[in-house]
């Protein structure tokens, strides 16, 4: 249960907690928030102070229906971010939300230590094989079609079935090209509705059948707000209590919006499994 991240060894044995950093106008929730370099370090220190051991930055929106862009802007938006974060937190580590391996390669190139891909391969055929050639830790996400089309490719005869052999499959390959940290992530709100959303919650302890750290991205999702009937500006309590569930049912990785709600999940919940030792 532990990933290499450019020489330092993370412990997943105990649930850390991923900063989300979206540089995207159109994200669900932060889209268009970190404009410049002062909101991205200030923003970047707030999730390192409150906990955050990975900041996941993301140059590509993905919910869904979200436009598509270039390469070229993708890489744009990303790596003067990164030389920007390292040059003012060094030790930091950065995790890259691309499914494209020629950002991928430039990335880490750059010094980020981490792929996060929602296709797990699937857009982009060379990814698997440039994450081997990197030897950097690889999150792969269950996903179906696009983001532009993956609201419409939410059935499934079983649910768990199709994403445990999905993961299967993935791994394999995986392993097969030379990727050796691999991280799940079931992919909540992904070719998901919201019924789907929740049964993949109440199941997902059967994915630590793969034998693999499991990643919940939850955070303000519309499995939230749309039950609830609000808004994801105000879903930061429902993020709480779905994330408690999460860490319950195995999540070795939360990744959040809001660091120091999910570190206060990771402290109460610890202390809720730990052996009671009674007072004599």
């Amino acid at each position: 249960m532990t990933i290499n991240c450019t020489g330092s060894l993370i412990d997943l044995s105990t649930p850390k907690v991923m900063g989300i950093l979206n540089l995207t106008p159109d994200s669900f929730y932060d889209g268009g928030k970190y404009k410049n370099e002062s909101q991205i370090l200030k923003q970047v220190e707030k999730m390192l102070t409150e906990g955050a051991t990975l900041i996941d930055i993301g140059a590509y929106s993905s919910r869904p229906g979200a436009d598509h862009i270039t390469e070229q802007e993708e890489e744009k938006r990303i790596l003067p971010v990164i030389k920007l974060i390292l040059s003012q937190f060094p030790d930091s580590i950065l995790s890259i939300d691309t499914f494209r391996s020629m950002i991928a390669e430039k990335c880490i190139l750059a010094g980020a230590a981490i792929i996060n891909d929602i296709s797990a391969g699937s857009l982009d055929d060379r990814m698997m094989t440039t994450v081997a050639e990197l030897q950097v830790p690889y999150i792969m996400m269950h996903m179906k079609g696009n983001p532009k089309t993956m609201k419409s490719l939410d059935q499934y005869t079983d649910l768990l079935y199709e994403i445990q052999l999905y993961f299967s499959k993935k791994v394999a390959e995986a392993r097969k090209k030379g990727v050796h940290d691999i991280i799940i992530d079931p992919g909540f709100g992904f070719a998901k509705h919201t019924d789907q959303n929740f049964e993949l919650l109440q199941k997902m302890e059967l994915l630590g059948l793969q034998g693999l750290p499991i990643l919940a991205g939850i955070s303000r999702k519309s499995m939230i707000y749309k039950t609830l009937g609000i808004q994801p500006e105000q879903s930061l309590n429902g993020t709480t209590v779905l994330n408690t569930v999460a860490l319950l049912n195995g999540a070795s990785i939360l990744r959040v919006h809001d660091v120091k709600e999910a570190m206060e999940c990771i402290k109460l919940v610890d202390r809720f499994s730990s052996p009671i030792i009674q007072n004599q």
